[in-house]
């Protein structure tokens, strides 16, 4: 055991070695250091899977005193340019901090209502049952986190396949939990960010014509894949009573985050710029359901681990120079999906926003949708993998889930064919007296 750790080790040390060497050509290139500095980091989490709170504080670490000693930062040089930018992005941090441990509380709720043990007796007895599992997971997603929606989904299926889970299956379930959760504000970090951020959930919405797309394509042959290595039994367990108490807290939470980023957008617009409302009320709910069904606390010691891992990489990214990137295209979009499927999808959604100009919906479902094709390109095929250890493995999920890939691309261009390409109005709105702006674009300026 001992051999095989560090065999993978010297694997992943040789690997970073080679992006350093990439690194060192892109500077000389004229790729500016910040961008380097910040794909160096990236490929540092997707190399040490099991190091990547410790390499994102690192690479923020780095970054920060690089800008101190050699550069600038937005709001100016040294450290009170540093203190500016920190004062205008906190209540951007600290929403997405707040939302990120209420909704671990929020699908745990959802897990310990009993609806996932009811559902598999809905489910068809052949090939179409594996699929409508799918459908399952994908619409959970809309409004559960999607690493829940996953691990959800792959409950059921060790369940209705007696534990036996095709790789091209489980690919299939990642898909489907990043598929659900990319039209919708609340069933994906990113496109939590694009709301907290000032991108209206209406636009948001366009991703489910490419995502919905994508999940028939995958779908289908995933659940013949599935349907072949073990067949469904869609007998649920008996004597289970749903738990409708916790369905109406998860209800109420949800309902809470929606009415007050509604409430203020409508009669308090100032009120957005000086403090979190939407991380706020999501806690006062959990506060006042807590009496009647107490939360699972103890989820949120590793639950803030990850947070701050991913407030770390939305930092970072906060800081780059986003004025020399390429301008946002219908190509940079799709190129981003790919990217995504080894890298995480959290800054390159943070850079996306600090830059502009893309069109939301397209972009959603890319970042959103593009993790699947890889185990580890996003945190549902982590959470997963972790469950199914088997899936472990970048040659077997690229070969046994290829219809992933292939759904990406297909529900792109669907997306780009039905819709076009609607690059961004400015989102940040400069006035907020604006009352229609706000009535019908809800917003946080950032």
């Amino acid at each position: 055991m001992r051999n095989v750790v560090l065999k993978v080790l010297a694997r992943e040390r040789g690997l970073f070695v080679g992006a350093l060497i990439a690194a060192v050509v892109a500077a000389s290139l004229g790729v500016p250091p910040d961008f380097v500095l910040f794909a160096l980091t990236l490929a540092g989490v997707a190399l040490f899977h099991h190091h990547t709170l410790y390499v994102a504080l690192t690479g923020l670490a780095v970054i920060t005193l690089y800008k101190l000693g050699f550069s600038e930062f937005r709001y100016g040089p040294g450290l009170p340019g540093l203190g500016r930018l920190l004062a205008h992005e906190w209540v951007i941090l600290t929403n997405l901090l707040g939302l990120l441990l209420g909704f671990a509380l929020l699908s745990k709720h959802f897990e310990e209502s009993r609806i996932p043990l009811v559902l598999p007796k809905f489910l068809p007895d052949d090939w179409k049952g594996a699929f409508v599992l799918l459908v399952i997971v994908f619409v959970l997603s809309s409004f559960l986190d999607n690493i829940a929606a996953a691990l959800i989904g792959g409950t059921m299926a060790g369940v209705v396949f007696r534990g036996k889970v095709h790789i091209g299956y489980l690919a299939g379930i990642v898909a489907a939990s990043n598929a659900g959760g990319s039209g919708s504000v609340v069933g994906d970090t990113t496109t939590t960010m694009m709301w907290i951020d000032g991108v209206s959930p209406l636009l948001v919405l366009d991703a489910y014509v490419a995502s919905a797309t994508a999940l028939v394509i995958c779908g289908i042959p995933a659940a013949m894949q599935q349907q072949r290595y073990s067949p469904i039994t869609k007998d649920a367990p008996s004597g289970i009573s749903v738990d409708w108490v916790r369905v109406g807290i998860v209800a109420l939470i949800l309902a809470s985050a929606i009415a007050a980023n509604v409430t203020c957008n409508l009669f308090f617009p100032d009120v957005l710029d000086r403090f979190p409302m939407i991380g706020a009320a999501v806690w006062v709910a959990i506060l006042v359901s807590a009496p009647i069904r107490r939360p699972e606390w103890r989820l949120l010691p590793e639950t803030l681990k990850g947070s701050l891992f991913l407030l770390s990489l939305v930092t970072i990214a906060s800081m780059m120079p986003v004025e020399k990137l390429p301008p946002a295209s219908w190509q940079s979009a799709l190129s981003l999906g790919f990217i995504s499927s080894v890298f995480d999808n959290i800054p390159l959604t943070a850079l996306s926003l600090k830059q502009g100009g893309f069109d939301w919906g397209m972009l959603a479902y890319t970042v959103g949708f593009g993790g699947s094709m890889i185990w580890f390109g996003s945190s549902a095929g982590v959470a997963l993998s972790n469950m199914y250890p088997e899936a472990k493995s970048v040659g077997r999920w690229l070969a046994q889930g290829w219809h992933v890939t292939v759904a990406y691309v297909i529900g792109f261009f669907v997306l780009l064919a039905v819709l076009g390409w609607h690059p961004d109005d400015p989102h940040r709105l400069k006035g907020r007296g604006d009352a229609h702006a706000v009535a019908t674009e809800p917003h946080f300026t950032s």
